[in-house]
């Protein structure tokens, strides 16, 4: 694989992390408000939400090596009407514009609950279309094994599966800033910390059922030969990363005073999981096979 290649990994797992990442949010965030209050939410998840940012700026600044000439990367979404690549370029663009804002409001508490809501739901509906269109761009007529639902489902587990882990790493991290700065609020963000993390890790073991009922279908298509080992290894990855740890951090979310051992658990899962991704975005792009001109 050459350097555009990597680029287009990049690209599509940061995105489609970004994207998984506002959905957990605005779903924890929502339920977080309706149980603690709004103060109490936003003390969950407003750090979280600003390490959003710069992932999906990676994410982005990722796509333009893919360019010949990045200069010209405004000209990809100039045939809206029949292109999917311009589709995922638009789409990208107002999910990243909507997602920077929400952000921004949010930080700053500009602008009513409601109002910042709406913002945050808007970026995760785009998003949701955004992940849609980036499958489609590859589901092709010459390329069997992408011409097939095994590609958007694969595409939207990933999404999902990485947004959880990534969000529950990130209510991790925030705990232990927020209660280092302000201990006053050790207690309260500790049962919203634990209770988020049960959600999350119960969402992880379904989405990773889900991936290992669609892969061994897509991987029927396909000749692994040599690079059996990088299957193998993301399947081991994945299994242990959404499988075993979570299902240790579930437990472990279920008593006070665990907070040490959920942080290394919700860091774990998260770091084997995206590698586990990316090993199999890898194989997406290199075992593909083409047919035709």
């Amino acid at each position: 694989m050459n350097v555009h290649d990597w680029a287009l990994i990049t690209f599509t797992i940061l995105v489609q992390m970004s994207v998984g990442s506002m959905w957990v949010l605005g779903i924890t965030n929502f339920f977080a408000s309706q149980k603690y209050g709004k103060e109490q939410a936003d003390q969950l998840s407003d750090r979280a939400l600003v390490a959003l940012v710069p992932v999906i700026g990676l994410g982005f600044l990722a796509s333009l090596l893919h360019l010949g000439n990045p200069i010209n990367a405004y000209r990809a979404v100039t045939n809206l009407a029949t292109s999917w690549l311009s589709r995922e370029i638009f789409c990208g663009v107002v999910f990243a514009l909507l997602a920077t804002a929400f952000a921004f409001m949010q930080w700053r508490k500009i602008g009513s609950f409601m109002l910042r809501t709406v913002f945050a739901w808007l970026a995760a509906l785009v998003g949701i279309v955004l992940v849609y269109c980036m499958s489609s761009v590859y589901m092709l007529p010459v390329q069997p094994t992408w011409n097939s639902w095994t590609t958007p489902v694969t595409f939207y587990t990933t999404t999902f599966l990485l947004g959880t882990l990534a969000m529950g790493a990130a209510f991790v991290a925030n705990y232990s800033y927020a209660q280092n700065k302000n201990p006053a609020i050790k207690d309260t963000l500790s049962v919203q910390m634990r209770q988020a993390l049960r959600w999350v890790a119960l969402a992880a073991i379904c989405l990773l059922g889900v991936e290992f009922v669609v892969l061994p279908i897509y991987l029927s298509t396909l000749t692994v030969g040599m690079l059996g080992w990088v299957l193998f290894l993301r399947l081991g990855l994945a299994f242990v990363g959404a499988g075993v740890f979570v299902v240790f951090l579930y437990q472990n979310a279920l008593s006070l005073g665990q907070e040490k051992v959920l942080g290394n658990l919700a860091y774990s899962a998260f770091a084997m999981v995206f590698v586990a991704e990316i090993l199999g975005r890898y194989l997406f792009y290199v075992l593909h096979v083409q047919i035709g001109l």
